[in-house]
């Protein structure tokens, strides 16, 4: 049984199920899914992109679908017995099926771990109590677990893995109905309804600003866990017109210039394309101040926090102003010194995060847990 929480984990695990079966043809997936891993014959019993929610504010709105899911996913665990349950990421709902999987003698397999690192660093115990091994992405990541005593292996990020560009830039932009000698900004405002709100607005000011000053095009990424005409609806009302771009991510990073980036998953790609950025955070007011009391990190764009320091700009909360993100992009696409130094920062990014293969170490792992 496998269990992810959006879009990234859906990919993640989609990477891991491919890799699962093609070293055992007879395995039998199922649990919470979405496009990916359907596609690689998981069998869904609950729909990823239900589960909306985005902070604690937002989270009450959406209790009632969360619910549904849990008891359906725990009906289902302990029908069906599985040899493994293998989570990723979702702490806040996952944890509780660790915590249950445990009661009925069922191993568990957590992928890409919570970020205890950043709050909630009491959850380390629950986890040493729940999960029988962890596969963690980030080499910082191993020390707090051993000294927990867990099981613990770092298998490199899977990012590294599916981030790459198939085709050349004029390529991608021909097929956008883009020009290949303007600038080109790339939007990637969230995979979740309420990022988009947030997020999507003051970026598509921004856009229409920018349009004003130079030379300039936009294409927007859709995430899978978000519908066309919601985007459409929402582009309807900028002036400048955006290429909506679908599922070919890496191949419109490649061929843009720069990006707007929701903080999440996205700007890690975006930097693993070794392409500058500024990224966005938005949240619900009481999320936010919530997080501020409990977060503990300098950075919230995980470029940075690899990083150890500001390589791209981070615009949070109320600094999230078409404004804010005009000056930046300013700053970066008119210094070409400034751009080069990122671009290296960047590079120097991904040498952090280990070799491809993640998926292969993380399945050797799952199929040894499995007997």
């Amino acid at each position: 049984m496998v269990v992810v929480g959006e879009a990234s984990g859906d990919l993640h695990g989609a990477q891991l199920v491919r890799s699962l079966c093609q070293r055992h043809t007879e395995l039998e997936i199922f649990g919470v899914a979405g496009e990916r891993l359907r596609q690689e014959g998981v069998r869904v019993i609950f729909d990823v992109a239900r589960l909306t929610g985005m902070g604690l504010a937002e989270l009450a709105g959406n209790l009632r679908t969360l619910w549904m899911a849990y008891r359906l996913v725990r009906g289902a665990l302990r029908k069906e017995k599985p040899d493994l349950l293998i989570l990723i990421d979702f702490p806040e709902f996952n944890l509780r099926l660790a915590r249950l999987a445990r009661r009925i003698k069922i191993p568990v397999l957590y992928y890409i771990s919570p970020q205890v690192w950043a709050w909630r660093k009491r959850r380390v115990k629950q986890i040493a109590r729940w999960v029988d091994h962890i596969a963690v992405v980030f080499p910082f990541e191993v020390a707090i677990y051993e000294k927990r005593g867990m099981r613990v292996s770092f298998v490199g990020h899977p990012l590294l893995d599916v981030v790459r560009s198939h085709q050349p830039r004029q390529a991608t932009l021909a097929q956008l109905g883009l020009d290949p000698s303007r600038r080109t900004i790339a939007l990637l405002p969230g995979s979740r309804r309420r990022e988009i709100a947030y997020h999507l607005p003051p970026m598509l000011e921004a856009a229409d600003r920018l349009s004003e000053e130079m030379e300039v095009q936009f294409v927007l990424v859709r995430a899978s866990t978000v519908e066309r005409g919601e985007l459409e609806r929402l582009l309807a009302r900028s002036s400048t017109r955006l290429a909506i771009a679908e599922g070919n991510a890496y191949d419109v990073l490649n061929a843009c210039d720069l990006a707007w980036a929701a903080s999440g998953t996205a700007t890690l790609e975006t930097a693993l394309m070794l392409k500058p950025m500024v990224i966005v955070y938005r949240l619900a007011w009481l999320t936010y101040a919530l997080a501020r009391l409990l977060v503990r990190v300098d950075h919230i764009g995980m470029v940075n926090i690899i990083a150890g320091q500001t390589v791209v700009p981070e615009l949070i909360q109320n600094e999230v102003t078409p404004e804010r993100i005009l000056f930046e992009t300013r700053r970066m696409l008119l210094d070409g010194e400034l751009y080069r130094q990122i671009v290296e920062q960047l590079a120097a990014v991904r040498q952090k995060l280990g070799t491809p293969g993640a998926a292969e170490r993380v399945a050797d792992i799952a199929l040894g847990m499995m007997g």
